[in-house]
């Protein structure tokens, strides 16, 4: 009984990930998200050759200069290149969004399968501590908890995972319910094995899905968030580049050099578009047909 049900719990998962290789290039949101994310993490990836410049660089005497073949998008008011500001940053802010996901969705998705499958007081606890994050609002909070723990890359980790594990919680707990009243888990528990071997051989592969189609969206949230506290002062420490404290930089010659705020405005926009549809083309791709 124990190998059927493990087969059936291995044809489930198999199921997914075959729809996935016979579908993926016939879905236009996937192929767009990835090949804009692409591109934008092969930039940030090939800094250093694709820069020109050094992006802490000043050169005070060409202040706020045009775009020219030495600098493509010109410089800023302390004369560093902007297009070495801009792929940098891109490295700064992708690679802070992408570690800044992986603690929440550890923690939300392991608290989420125990919660889902043991029901009873472990899931009243992780309910209570759910409901008391949500209460606040999402960007409110982690701007909170950065003011209090001060600005840095650590703290920014530490706000996003105590605010950012709820939602994988409430996923992975949602999908658990469903999937351990299915056969191949009752046949495994039948069988009597483990709650460890159920948790992480039966159900885990088969819930986990949706958590990750979360986390590409969760990206999105966690860049603005990002940006946003570059903006505020509370972010990424200068000089290290980033997209906030660019566009916050660049605000004072809003009105004559538009390009210095706008240009990783820009860059915020089309990056939170490729996660988007990345999220959306995996949405498509691992329901079952």
């Amino acid at each position: 009984m124990a190998i059927a049900a493990e087969a059936v719990a291995e044809a489930t998962f198999v199921e997914h990930s075959r729809g996935f290789r016979s579908r993926w290039y016939r879905t236009p949101s996937f192929v767009t998200g990835v090949s804009i994310l692409g591109l934008i993490v092969l930039a940030a990836i090939l800094a250093p050759v694709i820069a020109m410049h050094n992006p802490t660089d000043q050169d005070l005497l060409h202040t706020l200069a045009g775009p020219s073949w030495s600098h493509l998008l010109g410089t800023d008011d302390l004369g560093r290149d902007v297009w070495a500001r801009l792929v940098y940053g891109a490295r700064t802010d992708l690679q802070i969004a992408f570690l800044a996901v992986l603690f929440p969705f550890a923690i939300g998705t392991t608290i989420g399968l125990l919660s889902g499958y043991y029901g009873r007081w472990v899931d009243t606890i992780a309910n209570w501590f759910v409901n008391v994050v949500v209460a606040f609002p999402f960007y409110v909070l982690i701007i909170a908890l950065v003011f209090a723990l001060g600005s840095g890359t650590r703290n920014i980790y530490i706000a996003i995972t105590i605010v950012g594990w709820v939602s994988y919680t409430r996923i992975v707990r949602g999908e658990v319910l469903v999937a351990k009243r299915r056969d191949y888990v009752l046949a495994a528990r039948s069988a009597g094995l483990s709650d460890p071997r159920i948790l992480g051989r039966h159900l885990l592969p088969n819930v986990i899905t949706q958590a990750i189609v979360f986390a590409c969206s969760d990206i999105v949230l966690d860049i603005l968030a990002i940006v946003t506290l570059g903006y505020l002062g509370l972010g990424v420490q200068r000089p290290r580049p980033d997209w906030g404290t660019m566009i916050a930089d660049g605000q004072t010659y809003l009105t004559t050099h538009w390009m210095l705020s706008t240009i990783p405005g820009i860059a915020v926009v089309i990056t939170a578009l490729g996660l988007s549809l990345l999220a959306d083309g995996l949405a498509d791709l691992l329901r079952p047909e």
